[in-house]
């Protein structure tokens, strides 16, 4: 599985499942219809409680990110088409989790930024005629 779990970031776990899922539909990793694994094996999987895998489903249902037909299993629904608040709200918080990360490590600002544009123009590179979406580090 490609969710990873930090046990030093000071995000809950739950959220940290949530987050990872969420990326992966906003990004398009995940697709509608896709078959997300069962509470028990995730939590198996990633040395979990199951409990904490059930918290982070639950909060993707309420989010509309995805469904969970009785006894069929859980399923990415799509998509969801957010507003530019919401948009922008999410780019504000991914970049301060980028800025905690980096300060934890030991990174300047100016070490940030050059980091970022290098992985802007790499992003860039991949995508010349800025058609279709980009992934940056991918």
């Amino acid at each position: 599985m490609w969710i990873r779990i930090d046990s030093h970031s000071g995000v809950p776990i739950y959220r940290q499942i949530a987050a990872q899922i969420e990326q992966a539909v906003l990004s398009g990793v995940l697709q509608a219809g896709d078959k997300l694994p069962a509470v028990r094996e995730l939590a198996v999987e990633l040395a979990v409680n199951p409990a904490t895998v059930v918290k982070a489903y639950a909060e993707l249902q309420l989010g509309g990110l995805i469904e969970q037909p009785r006894g069929r299993g859980t399923f990415v629904l799509g998509r969801p088409v957010l507003a530019a608040a919401q948009r922008h709200e999410r780019l504000k918080s991914a970049v301060e989790a980028l800025l905690v990360e980096a300060e934890r490590l030991g990174f300047g600002p100016d070490e940030v930024l050059a980091e970022l544009r290098h992985a802007l123009q790499e992003a860039a590179s991949h995508d010349p005629d800025g058609e279709g979406e980009r992934h940056v580090g991918r």
